[in-house]
């Protein structure tokens, strides 16, 4: 539930064996007539401007109102009308008002729902629910519904009891309320002549939202076994843990939701008592505990037995981290699937990464509610990192880390050992001046737009923490020797003595950077903990706030213990507290989840290939439906392999930029990708990198087919010309702080091998403005090896670089390979290629004209050089080229540049050869110009390139060609001149 924001985007759930009133479970699900008011529709477009619905769930308190009102004006039920969009095919959307009986103050209960459907309308397609915000309505997830709409699914949206244009009162999603009603909109769902049914009755469907619209979810899949899978996001597991963590009452979040709700009189008579009876105590009672356990989803925990996608955010003061891993243990062990993702963003602001977070949805429902068992959903466990700040816009930089199953929050645990004397602090009377760790509710509009939240930007190190001295009690690590990326809870015990029977204590970790500068609260969050019967001293155990947070090397960590905060009660009676620690900090590393690499800020240096790499990746899982094949085993051992490639662009349907291509590379080689400008070099780079897709055809980099994003392309390396760095930093800084932004750890990069190999030597200590070109380009190598890439690729290293500087350079991509790596330069120096690669591949037209061993294609037999004692006509150059036995001619500097046919046509042209020679003899009486009968007459016995020589010796003569000398040609220019048909 959305404590505060109108729009927080929610989705739907229904509940199994739900109960409702005047019907037992069980009795037949028809039994209540749903009854449809119409209602007129405006002519107008009525759709929002496409902002985000997580985000609009995340505006603060004032929009509410304005969301209330817009729900007047989008009153239209019980006609259908075309939404117009730029994407095939349209949407159609009916409004109805749905009758759900008398509520059980005798109240009639009407919710307004909305229902979408695109395509074909015979075609019968699976269901989703979409539900909403605490405070908002089915509008605030128009923009989703009509997106799954499109993808194939039959979307109905509804504001729930209370909210929009629904009448009732506020339940909490109380299973005689809310969850009922979403048990009628399955039984309205399976009367749909669309829609898929499992039987009679039972339509597929699933079931997501956020918030309230989440906790929906779930408690609709526990009441309701006709659920088939559910993605619930930012939500409660048990909601009076959420909002009595610890029995500490969370006053300000709670008020929120009063207010968000519209006040007491809009809730139902039992909520509005508990609230007035807990506020005014300061502290929960059993009574209430009991009550919101009852409507929360943990109530039916063991009866949640569908996949369940569960996204929580890490800014999030209001619903956990611990509520989605306590859902996810619990749903696990009922043998369903279970993914979970942990956002940048959540009720405290920051980024919700709407289209990536949407995109993973329907993935998730085509795979269980379509049965498409070939799409891609996700790792087991995914957690948004943050990177830095781009200082072009502002934002965040975020990048994803995935493990193969979900950590939970005590996974890797490392003993972090804490200094302090016990301490003794004071709880102030009235609890006042309380302790500031975050904003509960209003962090994320104080965050500004920049995607960040004080929450957020708390990884970044800005925070607005304060602890009163005299008010709390502090205990310290040493700075720790190298990065440490906490994920999960931390946990510590101490001993508490207090001189109050009532004692509360708020325990939060910091991490403090060198000097005791930055001191940063991650995520701004707290974790309360009352302490019963500490009169004569007590051990508690406390569970500390779970994080995704990196503490950096030389930085420290501090335990504060303190007796206030500014979003919970706590006692008002002045008290004095004891504290000493029990225990060092545990603190949970998750070692099996891998940061993958993050695109460069601009403000560091332009990488294109990063970015678009990044780029790409985005799109991909945008587009959902995208799949990658399997593995192929056979080549996991090699580097790449190319199979059938053609791309043709959009705007040149008559021409292919690639076309069949096929070529293999192996580990320890330094190929060569030759070809003139159109040969298609670049663009079967871009789809290497994943930059592009091809039309047909596919590649494979250690057996994993290559898409947008693909996981393997972290093996990939890469320099582009005109990598920049700072100019003020030296040369290892540059790199150094390229890594960081990567977010891998440091011990990975090995920096000290790749700079052994750029060969550098004590530049790297000084600033790269007074690096030469070559300097700048070796470093930019550097760059494109750090982590030890297994393939790299390297695009006219060489441009700018003088003659010293181009051998050094040719070493660095030798001694690079020499490891069992594998090199692929692209370049126009072919003496340079000729020197330092050992295969090559030769491109023209987008075609593959040779691939082979550099010494195959230069140095062999078929390729041979005719020297002239005069220049010739061009028609004559034609006569050559034509003759049998020769593929190609071309001139050459001191003469012809001719290319062998195969050995078959080779033969073949012998005997033609033979023919002609016999003639001409009987007709001249003498082969001219030193041209021996016999020698000639001895070719079938001469090895081939030897005879093919003399064989073409007679024809040149024949043709009265000015002949000095014939033999092989070993200059890689003039064979690739030869290969490509001197089109270069």
């Amino acid at each position: 539930m959305d404590g505060v924001e109108p729009g927080l985007p929610q989705r739907w759930y229904a509940g199994r064996t739900a109960y409702f009133p005047g019907r037992q479970p069980g009795s037949d699900r028809r039994g209540h007539c749903l009854s449809v008011a119409p209602r007129t529709v405006d002519a107008m477009d009525l759709r929002r401007p496409r902002t985000g619905a997580w985000k609009t769930a995340l505006r603060g308190p004032r929009r509410l109102f304005a969301a209330a009102a817009a729900v007047v004006v989008l009153a239209a039920a019980g006609t259908w009308t075309a939404l117009a969009s730029d994407d095939a095919p349209g949407v159609r959307r009916s409004d109805q008002q749905l009758d759900m009986g008398t509520s059980a103050d005798g109240r009639q209960v009407r919710i307004d729902t909305s229902y979408f459907t695109a395509g074909d309308p015979g075609k019968k397609r699976p269901a989703v629910l979409v539900g909403h915000g605490f405070g908002g309505s089915k509008n605030d997830v128009r923009d989703q519904a009509e997106k799954l709409a499109r993808d194939g699914y039959a979307v109905l949206t509804w504001s729930a009891r209370g909210f929009g244009a629904s009448t009732g009162r506020i339940g909490l999603n109380d299973p005689k309320g809310e969850v009922a009603d979403v048990r009628r909109l399955v039984d309205w769902l399976a009367e749909r002549p669309e829609v898929r049914l499992d039987k009679a009755g039972d339509p597929r469907v699933g079931v997501t939202g956020a918030s309230y619209g989440g906790a929906v979810s779930l408690l609709a899949a526990g009441y309701d076994r006709r659920i088939d899978a559910i993605a619930p996001m930012i939500t409660y597991w048990n909601l009076a843990d959420a909002l009595f963590p610890r029995d500490v009452f969370k006053k300000q979040w709670a008020g929120m939701f009063l207010s968000a709700g519209g006040g007491c009189d809009r809730f139902e008579k039992q909520l509005c008592e508990m609230y007035d009876r807990v506020a005014v105590a300061g502290k929960p009672d059993a009574k209430a505990r009991e009550l919101l356990s009852g409507r929360s989803p943990s109530a039916v925990g063991d009866r949640i037995e569908v996949p369940a996608l569960i996204v929580q955010g890490q800014t999030d003061s209001l619903f956990t981290l611990d509520q989605a891993d306590a859902m996810a243990r619990t749903i696990r062990g009922n043998h369903a699937p279970v993914s979970v993702d942990w956002i940048a963003g959540g009720h405290d602001g920051g980024d919700m990464e709407t289209d990536r977070v949407e995109g993973r949805v329907g993935a998730w429902f085509d795979r269980y509610l379509k049965d498409d068992k070939g799409v891609d959903t996700g790792p087991a466990f995914r957690v948004t990192r943050t990177g830095g700040i781009d200082s072009t816009d502002g934002a965040a930089t975020l990048r994803g880390a995935t493990g193969d199953r979900y950590p939970g929050l005590a996974s890797g645990v490392r003993d972090i050992p804490l200094t302090g004397r016990p301490q003794t602090f004071d709880n102030p009377a009235g609890a006042a001046p309380p302790a500031v760790s975050g904003l509960p509710g209003i962090g994320g509009a104080a965050g500004g737009g920049g995607g960040g939240g004080l929450s957020r930007l708390s990884s970044l190190g800005i925070g607005v923490s304060l602890d009163f001295p005299g008010q709390h009690a502090a205990f310290d690590s040493k700075p720790v020797t190298k990065d440490l990326r906490i994920t999960g809870a931390p946990t510590v015990r101490a001993h508490v003595k207090s001189d109050s029977e009532d004692t509360v204590l708020f325990g939060k970790v910091y991490d403090v950077g060198p000097g005791g500068e930055r001191k940063v609260l991650p995520a701004q969050l707290v974790s309360p903990v009352r302490v019963g019967g500490a009169v004569d001293g007590k051990d508690v155990d406390l569970r500390l706030p779970a994080v995704d947070h990196e503490l950096k090397k030389g930085h420290r960590l501090s335990l504060v213990l303190a007796s206030t905060d500014l979003g919970y009660a706590s006692p008002a009676e002045p008290a004095a507290y004891t504290v000493s620690l029990k225990s060092g900090l545990k603190v949970p590393t998750a070692p099996g989840v891998d940061t993958a690499a993050a695109p460069l800020p601009a403000w560091v240096w332009w990488l294109p290939l990063t970015g678009a790499v990044l780029a790409a990746g985005l799109l991909v899982l945008g587009r959902r439906r995208a799949t990658a094949p399997a593995p192929d085993l056979k080549l996991a051992e090699v580097p790449l392999q190319i199979t059938d490639l053609s791309k043709r662009y959009a705007k040149s349907t008559d021409r292919y930029a690639v076309r069949d291509l096929s070529f293999r590379v192996e580990k320890g080689q330094v190929l060569g990708l030759l070809g003139p400008n159109g040969a298609g070099k670049t663009t079967t780079l871009r789809m290497l990198m994943g930059l592009i897709a091809p039309d047909a055809g596919e590649i494979r980099v250690f057996g994993r087919a290559i898409r947008p994003g693909a996981p393997v392309l972290s093996r990939v390396g890469a320099f582009v010309e005109g990598a920049g760095f700072l100019p003020h930093l030296s040369g290892r800084e540059n790199l150094e702080l390229y890594w960081k932004a990567t977010g891998r750890p440091p011990e990975d990069a090995h920096l000290d091998e790749a700079l052994e190999i750029a060969g550098l030597g004590d530049a790297l200590a000084r600033a790269v403005r007074t690096y030469s070109q070559g300097m700048r380009q070796r470093l930019a190598i550097a760059q494109a090896m750090l982590g030890l890439p297994d393939l790299l690729i390297l695009d006219e290293p060489t441009n700018g670089l003088d003659p010293p500087q181009i051998r050094e350079m040719r070493g660095v991509m030798i001694r690079y390979a020499e490891g069992g790596r594998t090199v692929i330069v692209s370049s126009h120096l072919l003496s340079e290629v000729e020197q330092s690669c050992t295969h090559l591949v030769v491109m023209d037209r987008g075609r593959l004209v040779q691939a082979g061993p550099v010494d195959e294609i230069v140095g062999s037999g078929d390729t041979l050089l005719v020297g002239l004692a005069a220049d010739i006509p061009d028609p004559l150059v034609e006569k050559v080229a034509s003759l049998p036995g020769v593929a190609s001619a071309v001139r050459a500097e001191g003469g012809l540049l001719v290319r062998l046919a195969s050995a078959a046509d080779t033969r073949q042209a012998a005997s033609v050869a033979d023919t002609r020679q016999a003639a001409s003899v009987a007709d001249t009486g003498h082969a001219g110009s030193g041209a021996d009968a016999d020698q000639v007459g001895s070719v079938a016995d001469a090895d081939r390139v030897g005879s093919a020589a003399s064989r073409l010796l007679v024809e040149l003569v024949r043709l009265e060609v000015p002949v000095e000398s014939v033999g092989p040609h070993r200059r890689l220019e003039d064979a690739f001149l030869t290969l490509i048909g001197g089109t270069a």
